[in-house]
């Protein structure tokens, strides 16, 4: 049961890791994406970071994606994890969703959640490092 959920929870960070894409995707440029329209502000409208800015912002929707997926990936697969590693790629991608909070809180809550975990998780899991 114990790996059951862990393999879960893997395939659960691998597709948060993925939806980082849409990010990358829009602001960075490379496409659109049905209902996430480009734009050059961020908090809500009151930073103006420009259009350079937003490549380098929508770029940085990488850095977590890779995290997740790495990392989800080796849950799922039973390989070893780092708490540390997984709490930096979450803060990470946090700091995003909060600079981009009218379109991504969701992703935030997710962000949330997995800090839970995280906090919980040496007490049932057993298995991160």
């Amino acid at each position: 049961m114990q790996r059951l959920l862990l393999a879960g929870a893997g395939v659960t960070l691998v597709l948060h890791g993925l939806i980082h894409l849409m990010g990358t995707t829009v602001y960075a440029g490379w496409g659109d994406v049905q209902g996430l329209p480009y734009k050059t502000t961020l908090l809500g409208g009151r930073w103006k970071v420009g259009e350079k800015g937003m490549r380098l912002f929508g770029e940085l929707w990488l850095v977590p994606m890779v995290g997740f997926v790495v990392l989800g990936a080796a849950l799922a697969f039973n390989g070893p994890v780092s708490t540390a590693a997984l709490a930096l790629t979450t803060v990470a991608s946090l700091v995003l969703t909060l600079l981009d909070w009218d379109r991504a809180f969701a992703g935030a809550a997710v962000d949330g959640a997995i800090l839970v975990a995280l906090g919980t998780a040496p007490h049932w899991m057993g298995v991160l490092r």
